[in-house]
């Protein structure tokens, strides 16, 4: 190959490498992945937390909403015994302190809370985190209610007969089953990418049943936070 030639041919490559790379800077930039930010995922927000809010006197009593330190929160019961959950511990008390007990539920229980203002979008790196004890063969379990009332529980349970724990649950490393509220129950088979973007109420599950005061089995369960996106409702139609 001439000298002339080599020049013509490494000119061209010059011409069509120039053209290439003007192509690909004109290609829009893809959007980044839900729960992202420059290219990283990002930790969601403080949705809520509650403390709960304790008789002046410490003594059990029936949890209500008059438990609830959170103006923002609405607490809800369920399962046939889930009125029998109490509110127990001592204000300050860092060895027995305010906490819901499941010891008087004779059939699995659960509860709550909802946002009175805003649904929770907890996909990406939405997760709770939570104080909680248990006994015997007792577990904490995460339950959430989808905006099309749907009720669902999680696989990941949190247990430690010997101390108070604080420990984060990552629904993104969540399976879920179906949740009967109303027996506190599991129902049906694993819900494969359930929808998450807007859950309505976010509380706990204790599937067992329990044994009453003493160290037979029950669940307790104290400070809770959860993380996510803030969701606001929609007004309800008027009449």
């Amino acid at each position: 190959m001439t000298r002339s030639n080599v020049i013509v041919s490494t000119m061209k490559c010059l011409v069509l490498l120039a053209v290439a790379c003007s192509a690909y800077a004109q290609q829009p930039a893809q959007p980044a992945a839900q729960g992202q930010r420059g290219g990283r995922v990002t930790r969601a927000p403080l949705f809520f937390r509650e403390d709960w809010k304790q008789l002046p006197t410490n003594e059990e009593h029936h949890v209500n909403q008059q438990s609830v330190a959170n103006p923002e929160l609405e607490l809800k019961l369920y399962g046939p015994t889930g009125k029998e959950i109490q509110m127990s511990g001592a204000t300050g008390n860092e060895e027995n302190p305010q906490h819901l007990w499941t010891g008087l539920c004779t059939t699995p229980c659960a509860f709550a809370l909802r946002h009175k203002t805003n649904l929770a979008d907890l996909t990406g790196l939405g997760r709770i985190k939570w104080v909680t004890k248990t006994s015997g063969f007792h577990q904490v379990r995460p339950i959430v209610k989808l905006v099309d009332g749907t009720w669902l529980v999680a696989d990941q349970a949190e247990a430690s007969p010997t101390d108070w724990l604080t420990k984060d649950v990552s629904f993104a490393d969540v399976k879920w089953l179906k949740l009967d509220i109303d027996r506190a129950v599991t129902v049906g088979t694993i819900v494969v990418n359930p929808n998450l973007s807007k859950v309505d109420e976010i509380g706990f599950v204790d599937l067992m049943p329990s044994s009453g005061h003493g160290q037979g089995g029950w669940s307790d369960v104290g400070i809770i936070e959860v993380y996510g996106k803030p969701v606001k409702r929609e007004a309800a139609p008027s009449k």
